[in-house]
């Protein structure tokens, strides 16, 4: 299972950090990812980060402004989100991947988390 929390309403140039809690299942060699959907286009890949070794992928478009971590101990995946822009307004994704290997596509995602809401006004 994985719970999103952090979403908001914030200004351009403002910060989030979103978290997604995971729990029922170890996630050692797993990939953890964050997506996000606007209304009326397609889910696409913000970042992703591999649970065992750390390593990272992000999406050119959030590159510089988001940071994506874990915390081992929690069972929690963390987005950093900096400089926000209005274009970064979506509902945000967490998911888990039970293979090796970070994939931006969707379809390579086994578990979703409910979304949560990230607003960012002009």
């Amino acid at each position: 299972q994985l719970v999103e929390s952090g979403g908001g309403l914030v200004q351009a140039g403002g910060s989030l950090r979103l978290s997604c809690a995971a729990s029922g299942r170890t996630f050692s060699s797993y990939v953890l990812g964050w997506f996000r959907q606007a209304p009326g286009k397609e889910r696409e890949f913000v970042a992703a980060i591999g649970w065992s070794v750390g390593n990272t992928f992000y999406a050119d478009s959030v590159k510089g402004r988001f940071t994506i971590s874990r915390d081992s101990a929690k069972n929690t995946v963390y987005l950093q989100m900096n400089s926000l822009k209005p274009e970064d307004t979506a509902v945000y994704y967490c998911a888990a991947r039970s293979s090796v290997g970070i994939r931006m596509a969707p379809d390579a995602y086994n578990y979703w988390g409910q979304g949560t809401q990230v607003t960012v006004s002009s």
